[in-house]
């Protein structure tokens, strides 16, 4: 349109070239002029400043219609320009709020996911400072937001994959974390049913005696009751077959109180295991065990002034265990 205004204008302008120079003529194309014959008489000045006015007057009309035209024209398309940019903005900020609906529990994407939102950020910062008018500078700008477009559509995709695989993975954690428990629980209640065949086994492995005897000897080595004569003191006993204990050689360990509790014993030293802990023996000796009754003696020698008169007591221990007590008065 502009275009053709500017060609009718300098046809204008032609148009009164010829005129000036001729009252007839004709005006081609080509823009120029040619004289006719004349047919009239050459008008009078006055007639010919009247037609250049008026020839002049309609092209400053039309130079300011172009002006104005134009003028609006250029409005519009910078206010067009001005709502590119502002959509533009808008865009990138909805690009920025999408972006930071994604999280992931991959530290490597998520410090990927960070450094684009920065680059989000500083492009929305920049994109305030361009004019509207800068249309190489916006077109950059929308490139860049189809590529970011692209690569949050790779990030989603990712994060999908992600948190299948995750979900897959906490199922079959849960799966192997119930076996395990499943089997922790069955491998308790195999303990525990271990655990009382051992004790089983072990009560009925536990040596058992018999005629336990405890005798206050003499110098002499005969068997008295009087406190003030005893020198010696025996315990015998018999230890009975037991198809199922350990046959071997064996420790039996003797025990011996007095009226008043206090244990006889030579050392302090001699001690031995019962139920987890140690404690002192009066009297000790090994014997051979195969599986058959066996007769054991024991022998603890009494120190002078050492025995009381009253009830004493005796226990008798095998293999941790207490196999036999018995009793005897001295008077």
């Amino acid at each position: 349109m502009v275009l053709a205004y500017k060609a009718f204008g300098l046809s204008i302008i032609m148009l009164i070239a010829c005129q000036t120079k001729n009252n007839n003529f004709v005006l081609h194309s080509n823009q120029e002029c040619i004289i006719m014959e004349k047919k009239t008489d050459k008008p009078s000045s006055h007639k010919l400043a009247y037609i250049i006015a008026g020839v002049a007057v309609v092209v400053i009309a039309i130079l300011v219609f172009m002006f104005v035209s134009n003028k609006q024209e250029y409005r519009a398309v910078v206010a067009e320009m001005n709502e590119e940019k502002v959509l533009l903005t808008e865009e990138f900020q909805e690009l920025a709020f999408d972006y930071d609906s994604l999280h992931s529990n991959n530290d490597t994407l998520n410090l990927m996911l960070e450094q684009e939102r920065e680059k989000i950020t500083h492009l929305i910062e920049d994109l305030k400072t361009i004019k509207a008018t800068n249309a190489r500078k916006i077109r950059e700008y929308k490139k860049e937001l189809s590529t970011l477009r692209g690569v949050m559509r790779n990030f989603v995709v990712q994060i999908d994959s992600l948190n299948r695989r995750n979900e897959e993975l906490t199922q079959e954690n849960i799966k192997y974390r119930q076996e395990h428990d499943k089997i922790s629980q069955s491998y308790k209640e195999l303990e525990e049913v271990k655990k009382n065949l051992d004790k089983k086994v072990e009560i009925a492995s536990q040596l058992e005696t018999r005629d336990v005897e405890l005798t206050g000897l003499n110098s002499k080595g005969k068997a008295t009751k009087k406190a003030k004569s005893v020198k010696k003191m025996r315990l015998c006993c018999t230890i009975t077959k037991n198809v199922t204990a350990l046959v071997g050689v064996k420790n039996i360990f003797v025990r011996i109180q007095r009226p008043d509790e206090v244990l006889l014993m030579a050392s302090k030293d001699d001690l031995f295991t019962y139920e987890e802990q140690e404690i002192n023996f009066s009297a000790s000796r090994e014997f051979e065990y195969g599986g058959e009754d066996v007769d054991v003696c024991v022998f603890y020698n009494v120190a002078d002034g050492e025995l009381l008169s009253g009830n004493y007591t005796v226990d008798v221990f095998v293999d941790g265990f207490n196999i036999g007590t018995s009793q005897l008065t001295l008077k």
